[in-house]
């Protein structure tokens, strides 16, 4: 249970839900905008957060749709991870939806809530990051289109009062070889010790990680050091280590020499399996 009461809006469109957040905040009211809600309502019953309204966005058509227009995928912010498991219309993110949690946390938690989410590990974006994807973005000053490279790093760069609407993603990197590979330290749930996803783009590979550092990421340096097929495979993941952004993480889920292990183990088995492909 939620310990606190708040006023609940669903808005029927963008331009609504941005008027509303801007005349709650005058009232007030601490706004949040509102997907799958499964963070929100995690963070509030630890008091973590206490938001006087929530804006539902789950019944604005944009932010629900799942399908291929001009060559490009679009996928909205409310659409859940079991409905993109389901669709497979983009291999790598569904096989990346599919390990979230659990079933009955997938049927709620949605892409834009796990991308904007607070956990570290915000697996969701992984594929987006390897395919360019692009980002729709909603806020006073109406829709932006950038880049996710423009506005992710650490976490997605939102400004006061805007919301994730779309990602968009060309259609050549949706069949494109791939590997995908999440290891706990026990079991099929749970939050992982690494999580690496790569795509192989013009024979070479590009990978994405989470649970790795505090935080999901892409490094072109660490791309470099893989694939730099001039020196045995053991060196270059020994160079790509050392381009890490930010220290392992030294956590339950695991201790960081640990996690250096299993990362050595993940990031050989990826190179093996898409040099082969």
């Amino acid at each position: 249970m939620i310990p606190f009461d708040f006023d609940y809006y669903q808005p029927s469109s963008i331009q609504i839900a941005v008027e509303w957040f801007r005349f709650l905040q005058k009232l007030g009211k601490n706004p949040m905008y509102y997907a799958g809600g499964t963070e929100i309502i995690t963070w509030a019953r630890t008091n973590s957060i206490h938001p006087g309204a929530v804006i539902d966005l789950k019944s604005i058509p944009e932010c629900n749709v799942m399908e291929m227009q001009n060559d490009k995928l679009i996928i909205g912010a409310c659409v859940t991870l079991s409905a993109l498991s389901a669709a497979n219309l983009f291999p790598l993110l569904s096989e990346t939806a599919q390990k979230v949690a659990d079933q009955t946390a997938r049927n709620k938690i949605t892409l834009g809530g796990n991308i904007c989410g607070k956990i570290y590990y915000r697996e969701a974006v992984l594929p987006l990051l390897l395919a360019n994807s692009k980002v729709i973005i909603a806020g006073i000053r109406g829709l932006k289109e950038t880049s996710i490279h423009q506005v992710f790093t650490q976490q997605l760069s939102l400004g006061h009062g805007d919301f994730l609407v779309q990602t968009l993603t060309d259609r050549r990197y949706l069949s494109l070889p791939f590997v995908h590979y999440k290891k706990r330290q026990i079991g099929n749930v749970g939050y992982p010790l690494v999580t690496l996803a790569a795509l192989k783009v013009n024979n070479r590979i590009h990978t994405a990680y989470s649970g790795v550092c505090p935080f999901p990421f892409r490094s072109v340096e660490i791309d470099q050091a893989l694939n730099e097929s001039s020196i045995p495979l053991a060196a270059r993941i020994e160079q790509a280590i050392g381009k890490l952004p930010a220290p392992l993480l030294n956590n339950v889920e695991g201790s960081a020499p640990y996690r250096k292990f299993v990362l050595k183990q993940t990031m050989a088995d990826a190179v093996h399996t898409l040099e082969r492909g």
